[in-house]
């Protein structure tokens, strides 16, 4: 168990079950693949950040667990979709739903997530936070067809590419924090921006580990995004830094959306600084992250959130 589950082990657990409660279905296919990918691991870092958020702003009642119920859920379907839409075969060190099952049935399980996410928000009966989890999935959404129309393109700059991190990513981190504090009636503002700030910098991470991670670690194949034709930082940054030679050959295979060059193309994005310049960025957003923590009265979820964006830097996973 990570750190940041432990001290909230009780209400995790019961988040756990309520996950799959929720998951019951008269459809067979959809207990199959909806208990494949959430029982697949992972950090469950959204709901857990749910937890924390609200807690550290003393929220007395029940409903942050249900709310770190449908943060998941609605993570989840993303998931699936996501890997369709990449045609990803591996996530977490094992085969896909749309690699075990097909596209289709993981696009409809997918949508069975977000739909019993709802059925759990109106359940819940706050308007505010309905308002929150209504804008952040249309923004994720928005951010998913961004990012697909966006592969191949080798022209993409820094800003676009902070702007798709914030849709597709960020803005699911900020939804967490913030629904947190809107449970307990305070710190919204700081929450958002804290949720916002870590999940930057938790992508920006990502999209390093993609030319450094290791596959035992990260459950993923390396170079999986200069093959999907995505202009991640690292890339950008070497295309634009590592001379001539070196932007031919990555905006060709971007274009081309094939690795086959990518030991040179790694080797040219570690000698121009490209991760190094990567991780500061990243650096960056975690100082804003724990900046945005400094109103909160001091407890143990205050101590683990800040812990929290540390840990968003240093992961190798």
């Amino acid at each position: 168990m990570q750190f940041f589950q432990k001290t909230v082990a009780g209400e995790f657990a019961i988040v756990n079950r309520i996950i799959v409660d929720q998951l019951q279905s008269d459809v067979g296919l959809v207990e199959n693949i909806g208990h494949y990918i959430v029982d697949a691991g992972g950090k469950r870092l959204r709901p857990v950040l749910v937890l924390l958020s609200a807690l550290a702003n003393q929220y007395q009642g029940h409903n942050h667990l249900k709310m770190a119920a449908v943060i998941e859920f609605i993570h989840t379907a993303t998931l699936l979709h996501d890997d369709v839409v990449d045609v990803s075969s591996l996530r977490r060190g094992r085969e896909t739903a749309n690699a075990q099952w097909g596209n289709a049935p993981s696009v409809l399980v997918g949508d069975f997530l977000y739909s019993r996410a709802f059925q759990m928000l109106v359940e819940i009966a706050d308007m505010p936070i309905m308002g929150v989890m209504a804008d952040a999935t249309n923004l994720i959404s928005e951010g998913e067809v961004q990012q697909m129309a966006n592969a191949g393109n080798s022209q993409i700059t820094e800003g676009t590419y902070r702007q798709v991190i914030y849709r597709k990513t960020a803005r699911l981190f900020e939804a967490a924090a913030q629904v947190g504090a809107c449970l307990a009636g305070s710190g919204q503002s700081a929450m958002a921006s804290y949720g916002k700030h870590l999940g930057m910098a938790f992508q920006i991470v990502d999209d390093v580990l993609d030319y450094q991670g290791d596959l035992d670690k990260t459950g993923k194949n390396i170079g999986s995004d200069l093959a999907e034709g995505k202009m991640t930082l690292p890339l950008i940054f070497a295309r634009d830094n590592a001379g001539p030679e070196a932007a031919k050959l990555i905006c060709e295979s971007v274009s081309q959306r094939t690795s086959q060059h990518f030991d040179t193309i790694l080797r040219y994005i570690q000698n121009c600084g490209g991760l190094t310049y990567s991780l500061a960025t990243a650096e960056k957003e975690v100082t804003a992250a724990k900046a945005a923590l400094s109103g909160l009265p001091n407890s143990q979820y205050k101590d683990v959130m800040y812990q929290l964006a540390n840990f968003s830097l240093s992961r190798d996973a």
